[in-house]
């Protein structure tokens, strides 16, 4: 008993301060790092409309795996097994959390506009803990990057250093 309510506590506490967690909904490919506010013992998340992040994998009443990472250094503090709830837009339930994620939300392109989109547009999820941890892993749970419409940095053009620095003169 006394275990589980230690790693309950740190589920909370770690997810709470963490500004990101990775989240791999059952049938997403692989985890995806989201911003999230902790609210009433549940990760709070939206997404899946324009301009928000996306939610692969995450069903309501689907379960998903939760990694969270220390917020000074980056490394993996603790991972938890949650159950999805998909809250109504307009319920009590929603109009909380909203109120909660509003204030984490940054440079939102609509400003106070923003909780009507998430009601006709997006999802706004909880990720209840279910109790189970999962034990650090022995090896690098290093992943291949997703797919991405991004391409690598070309060479620069020749003339751009000249255009670049040409007000400066050296000095001797």
């Amino acid at each position: 008993m006394t275990s589980e309510l230690l790693d309950r506590a740190l589920v909370e506490e770690a997810t709470k301060k963490s500004g990101l967690i990775w989240v791999r909904g059952a049938d997403a490919p692989a985890a995806r790092a989201l911003w999230h506010v902790w609210h009433e013992g549940a990760a709070c998340l939206v997404g899946d409309g324009p301009g928000e992040q996306p939610l692969p994998g995450l069903t309501d009443g689907g379960a998903a795996e939760v990694t969270v990472r220390s917020k000074d250094k980056g490394g993996r503090l603790i991972a938890w097994s949650a159950r999805t709830v998909e809250l109504a837009p307009g319920s009590e339930a929603w109009e909380a959390v909203v109120a909660e994620l509003k204030g984490k939300r940054l440079n939102a392109p609509d400003g106070e506009a923003m909780t009507e989109r998430w009601a006709r547009e997006c999802r706004v999820l909880r990720l209840e803990p279910t109790g189970a941890t999962t034990p650090p892993p022995d090896g690098s749970l290093a992943e291949v990057p997703l797919p991405t419409p991004a391409t690598t940095r070309q060479p620069i053009p020749a003339g751009l250093p000249r255009l670049l620095f040409k007000g400066r003169k050296r000095r001797g």
